[in-house]
């Protein structure tokens, strides 16, 4: 056991010059550079719309870039792709396997995926030639659950695992372009960065790691929180992460600084925090509980502005829409609410 404790004696004190090198260039926090801006005023929002057609705990929804239309996924083993304008279906896709944890969206609008306790990440194809959705792929090679996923384009998706792995896929091929491993924990959660060449993901072993999508290399770990990173996200941006944790604060880290900026808390919050999306402009932050509310933070000021309250369950999911307008929150009440 001596060379293993002198390993991890080793890799401590690489932290710690780490931490100390990050300190070093650290020439002001936040709240020195937000001293001049005031809290942003309190923020109240109504909802909109009740998307009611799930029978089951909704576990995801994301939203198309036209900011219309919506995708979410129930344990109910139904995909529903709803009109959050007019709260129409406009698909209801049964699934083979209705242990679903994770949905997305393409940008294009033109296929959904979604995965789950099954391990694989299952495509469909919306605009079929005879107007049925059927399944389009099914990417199978994770040894574990799979807890998140996100497309890059029409052939290329990322998939985020609980076998600590997140894996770049070809979906013509059906084949696995890269395997970025590096996590110790299950990984929970991911996010595509505005530019399409990074992302970031978040995981059980309580990091979030930045990776580059061409190079398949981890660029950035960042490290603070004391549980499970359950969401994560990128600030409008792409300059900086987002993260919320079952510690029940979030935290912004800038990727040009590598370091933590601040921390969403409140003593009043003992829940986890189970998703979260930034307002377009950056200046909010919506992040949902296991309490059954989504707090609403102002971003430099970390001051808790707003509360949405109406799920009468735990918040599972939310998203804001492309243009800003609206937020969508899912819950294992088995509705999802659009507010603004």
């Amino acid at each position: 056991m001596g060379e293993m404790e002198q390993l991890r004696k080793e890799a401590e004190s690489l932290k710690d010059q780490i931490t100390a090198a990050r300190k070093a260039v650290q020439d002001s926090t936040l709240q020195e550079a937000t001293a001049g801006v005031s809290v942003v005023g309190r923020i109240q929002m109504k909802t909109r719309k009740t998307l009611r057609g799930h029978l089951a705990k909704i576990y995801a929804m994301h939203w198309s870039t036209d900011s219309k239309l919506c995708v979410s996924a129930s344990q109910d083993g139904k995909l529903i792709v709803w009109d959050s304008i007019t709260t129409n279906k406009v698909n209801a896709i049964p699934l083979k396997s209705s242990w679903v944890m994770t949905c997305a969206y393409a940008p294009s609008g033109n296929l959904v995926a979604c995965g789950g306790l099954d391990n694989m990440c299952s495509i469909y194809n919306l605009k079929g030639k005879d107007g049925n959705v059927k399944v389009m792929r099914e990417l199978a090679s994770h040894t574990g659950y799979l807890s998140c996923c996100r497309f890059i384009s029409d052939t290329e998706i990322i998939t985020s695992s609980g076998d600590c792995t997140c894996i770049l896929w070809d979906i013509e091929t059906g084949t696995q372009k890269t395997v970025f491993a590096g996590h110790q924990g299950d990984c929970m959660s991911l996010a595509v960065a505005p530019d399409f060449k990074f992302f970031i993901s978040g995981a059980c072993d309580f990091t979030a790691k930045l990776w580059d999508i061409r190079e398949g290399t981890c660029r950035q770990t960042f490290g603070g929180h004391e549980s499970d990173v359950n969401a994560i996200g990128f600030f409008p941006n792409g300059n900086a992460v987002i993260t919320g944790s079952d510690d029940a604060t979030c935290k912004l880290y800038d990727l040009r600084a590598d370091q933590e900026l601040i921390t969403y808390q409140d003593s009043s919050i003992m829940c986890g925090v189970t998703s979260l999306a930034p307002s377009l402009s950056g200046r909010l932050l919506l992040a949902g509980y296991d309490d059954f509310n989504v707090n609403i933070w102002d971003m430099l000021k970390a001051e808790r502005v707003g509360v949405l309250a109406g799920h009468d369950n735990r918040v599972s999911c939310i998203g804001v829409s492309a243009d800003g307008m609206a937020c969508c929150t899912g819950s294992w009440d088995s509705f999802l609410k659009i507010w603004n």
